[in-house]
């Protein structure tokens, strides 16, 4: 009996290291009952004990025994004070970031799309259990379902042990996230917070809005990857779940009838009669128009015709060329011809724009009328500094002789201006480069243009500052710092602890 007792105990150690590798070996499904074995394998431990309870009386008994017990007690109530603590920071935990450009934290548009989502989402990612990724997933994923309410939920699948949840997801490489919800399903190549907000976007959104960009007239092209071209604009509305389509206006004779935005992105030839007509009706029906018109000093533009139309709603643009010497646009490389903005109205495109810079390249001003149009609303956006002004003599242009007179209107001067008639929508850019390719990666330019885009179609929400992108930091070490970095781990502190170990012992045996 007492030999089966004897082996009950080692059974029961066996089964609990089971339990304990179950994570790591088994199938999702015996996951539930790895709880079940650790409650067996503690029974069959305490039975084989019980069996040696006078043994372990009289082993208890000796001086060396009752210390090991003692700090066999102070080892358990250690590492108890530790699981409370754990338990109590798995509910309550605070995170702080200190990253340079707070990669670790996700951003104001993640942030608020989670707090405001109205469907739930369940997210799954496929990951090797030994993929380099998979912490950082499992941590991002963490942080989304805690700002997400309880309308998120996930969890990380090795598809090399579930192959059958692969297929159905329809899943063809590790490191795959697919969000779905009762309706959708969508499927994100790296769990990157950027990919997985605009996927959260696409699978929580009914259809997605057309936003039609005017060609023809020597605007910047969509298609175009040119530092001058609109494709990265194109690229970043996309993301957005926008449905972006050339809009040829001589062609068709009117906008069509599944617009939400038409943007006409700085034209350089007049825009036709019947164009501006189509452009005016589609506004008139309660229609969304951004239109960008650069400065006419630099480069000859013709724009009469569609200024004549901004002009029905308040907004006039000025004959001239801001000009800033603001030294920090040095820094960027930016000419005096490139204003650099920081001043913002209060307005919901401009709400989280507070301490982000945005550059307007060949900028005119874009003043709001004192007296607009009656039933029209119309307010500015954006202003350049103080030291910034107009420029109106293209004579000082091409000699490249600038400097302020009289003449020229003194800043800050606004460079972007919205206005507003019923459900009529209208935002006026002093500048085109905000949104071409080689400027809208420039500090909050992309946030800006984006923005207007999500106001104009009415999608608020989606107004705030994007994730942002991930930048490694390197740290250089001088060769002494690189040789104590390596000591003070490697040799200092464990020659410490050996020291002190040393020590403990050599006065424990003089005691006796």
């Amino acid at each position: 009996m007492k030999r089966a007792l004897d082996w009950a105990g080692y059974a029961g150690l066996a089964v609990l290291v089971a339990a304990a590798l179950l994570p790591f070996f088994g199938r999702v499904e015996w996951l539930g009952a790895r709880w079940w074995l650790v409650g067996a394998g503690v029974v069959l431990v305490l039975v084989s004990l019980l069996a040696h309870a006078g043994e372990l009386s009289a082993l208890f008994a000796r001086r060396g025994a009752r210390y090991g017990a003692n700090t066999a007690v102070m080892v358990l109530l250690v590492l108890g004070i530790i699981g409370v603590v754990e338990a109590i920071s798995y509910r309550h935990n605070a995170r702080a970031d200190l990253t340079e450009n707070k990669r670790n934290s996700l951003s104001p548009q993640t942030i608020q799309l989670l707090r405001g989502l109205k469907t739930d989402v369940n997210a799954v990612a496929f990951f090797r259990s030994d993929q380099p990724g998979k912490r950082v997933a499992e941590d991002l994923l963490k942080q989304y379902s805690r700002y997400a309410g309880g309308k998120l939920t996930w969890k990380v699948v090795d598809p090399d042990r579930e192959p059958g949840l692969a297929r159905r997801y329809g899943v063809e490489s590790y490191g795959t996230v697919v969000l779905e919800t009762k309706a959708k399903s969508e499927k994100v190549t790296d769990a990157e917070e950027e990919k997985l907000t605009n996927g959260l976007v696409k699978v929580t959104r009914e259809g997605k809005r057309v936003v039609y960009v005017v060609q023809g007239h020597g605007e910047h092209d969509i298609a175009s990857s040119d530092p001058s071209g609109f494709s990265e604009a194109k690229t970043a509305m996309e993301r957005t779940n926008y449905e972006v389509k050339a809009l040829m206006l001589a062609r068709e004779g009117k906008v069509p009838d599944d617009a939400s935005v038409v943007i006409v992105p700085a034209p350089r030839t007049e825009l036709l009669p019947p164009e501006i007509e189509a452009i005016d009706a589609f506004v008139n029906k309660g229609g969304k128009l951004l239109a960008m018109v650069d400065s006419g000093l630099v480069r000859p533009v013709q724009t009469q015709a569609l200024a004549g139309e901004l002009a029905k709603y308040g907004i006039t643009l000025g004959d001239d060329l801001i000009i800033e010497t603001n030294p920090v646009g040095r820094l960027f490389g930016f000419g005096p011809q490139v204003p650099l903005v920081q001043r913002y109205e209060s307005h919901p495109i401009t709400r989280d724009m507070g301490g982000i810079m945005t550059a307007f390249p060949i900028a005119r001003s874009v003043q709001a009328a004192k007296t607009p149009p009656p039933g029209v609303n119309v307010q500015a956006l954006a202003r350049t500094s103080p030291i910034s002004w107009g420029e109106t003599n293209r004579d000082e242009l091409v000699s490249g002789q600038v400097r302020q007179d009289d003449k020229d209107a003194k800043g800050p001067l606004p460079v972007a201006a919205v206005a507003t008639k019923a459900k009529a929508r209208v935002v006026v850019y002093g500048s085109s480069g905000v949104a071409a390719n080689n400027g809208l990666g420039f500090q909050g330019n992309r946030d800006f243009f984006l923005n207007t885009v999500s106001w104009l179609a009415e999608e608020e929400d989606q107004i705030s500052i994007r994730p942002r992108e991930s930048r490694s930091t390197p740290v250089f070490l001088t060769s002494q710092q690189a040789q104590a970095v390596f000591l003070l781990p490697v040799v200092v502190l464990p020659g410490l602890v050996i020291a002190g170990g040393i020590a403990a012992f050599a006065r424990r045996r003089s005691d006796r």
